[in-house]
């Protein structure tokens, strides 16, 4: 006699594990479905851009670095100033123009980010000339490139912008 109101009140209770299993089975599946088509953009390092420099006039004068996505590649640029220095010198490191980090720039297709480099901020006769830059995306410095300027720079005590999407937030100005 027990057999018998055993096995209806098993069957309930096998009945109610399987919908638990079922209910947490479709929970992560829908979790991992939509982790798959996440959003998130991978962060850009220094291979996967292309970089032109550029003489401004502006501010003092100062080089506009033009930062592109390369052809397949999508991906988020920090609103961090570039690991940058024209020599092996620590003196010709750049350091940050601004104060904050700004907003990042995914770059993918046409889309562009920019920073600006000014290459003496001292107002004297000081310091060294070149004429190529060394680049790279901060944190990401083992992958530098080296970009030849479009004019001989004289170098002293050098600052560098975040990235930015417009190239008119991209001005170094002093003060």
């Amino acid at each position: 006699m027990r057999s018998r109101f055993a096995a209806p009140f098993a069957r309930l209770a096998l009945a109610a594990v399987a919908a638990v299993a079922v209910t947490a089975t479709t929970t992560a599946t829908a979790t991992a479905t939509a982790d798959s088509r996440s959003t998130a953009v991978r962060a850009c390092v220094t291979t996967d851009l292309t970089y032109k420099v550029s003489l401004k006039t502006q501010a003092g004068g100062y080089f506009l670095v033009t930062a592109k996505a390369k052809s397949g590649v999508t991906c988020q640029l920090e609103g961090v100033f570039p690991s940058a220095s024209f020599g092996s010198s620590a003196d010709t490191e750049v350091s940050p123009a601004e104060h904050a980090v700004g907003d990042g720039v995914t770059l993918t297709g046409s889309t562009a980010a920019y920073a600006g480099i000014n290459p003496k901020t001292t107002d004297n006769d000081h310091g060294r000339e070149f004429d190529h830059l060394h680049l790279a995306v901060a944190g990401d410095e083992t992958n530098a490139v080296t970009l030849a300027l479009p004019e001989t720079a004289t170098v002293d005590r050098p600052t560098a912008t975040n990235w930015h999407a417009d190239p008119a937030d991209a001005v170094p100005f002093s003060g």
